[in-house]
């Protein structure tokens, strides 16, 4: 039976200004985000974006920081400001159960124990050459006029699980991705992001 906690997630965000304010949190990572903002993406009042938020944290898709963004501290600083953003928690529905999450580890601790990473990266670029949509394999690039980084790990869990088995083919993947276009995939690892990054390749 799915997790009632996770049914209650998933739930939340079936409403549409809910789910455009999860949007917004999740557009702005790694920075958190206050209500003000979210209600200015949204284009609705404040009152309304904080009700959404408030949902959000309920469900346990969001968790709340304050700070004063002003930087300022004591007498006159003001109140902190309540910030908002994603909670390390994932969430999955499955009707009926399945359990391909527990199958991918065991895979995966097989390849580690064989040491066949070469061979998952070779059968990763490959694979990646037949994708094209970085966004649809919920990566969530975001370029700039030179590089570009993903707010989203795809195999996150996986990855905390097996790092160097699943960051290698996770750059195998994405150099499969991209190969043949103007940018290049290095593995450039930092907190709250996809350990690969790109970089557009240097021309004459």
């Amino acid at each position: 039976m799915t997790n009632p906690e996770d049914l209650a997630a998933i739930a939340a965000l079936t409403d549409r200004v809910r789910r455009d304010a999860y949007r917004a949190v999740s557009d702005a990572r790694p920075a958190p985000i206050g209500r003000d903002e979210v209600a200015e993406a949204l284009g609705v009042g404040r009152s309304l974006a904080a009700f959404h938020l408030d949902k959000l944290v309920d469900a346990g898709l969001l968790e709340v920081s304050y700070a004063r963004r002003s930087g300022r501290t004591g007498p006159g600083a003001g109140r902190p400001a309540k910030l908002y953003h994603l909670t390390a928690a994932e969430h999955s529905v499955s009707v009926p159960p399945r359990a391909y999450r527990t199958a991918a580890g065991l895979l995966a601790e097989t390849l580690e124990r064989l040491g066949a990473d070469e061979a998952l990266a070779k059968v990763a670029r490959a694979h990646g050459r037949s994708l094209g949509d970085l966004s649809a394999l919920g990566y969530e690039p975001d370029f700039s006029d030179h590089t570009a980084i993903f707010r989203n790990c795809p195999f996150h869990q996986l990855a905390e699980q097996f790092p160097p088995l699943i960051c290698g083919m996770n750059l195998a993947l994405v150099e499969g991705i991209v190969e043949g276009s103007e940018w290049t995939a290095r593995m450039d690892a930092a907190p709250g992001r996809c350990c690969v990054t790109l970089s557009k390749k240097q021309t004459d």
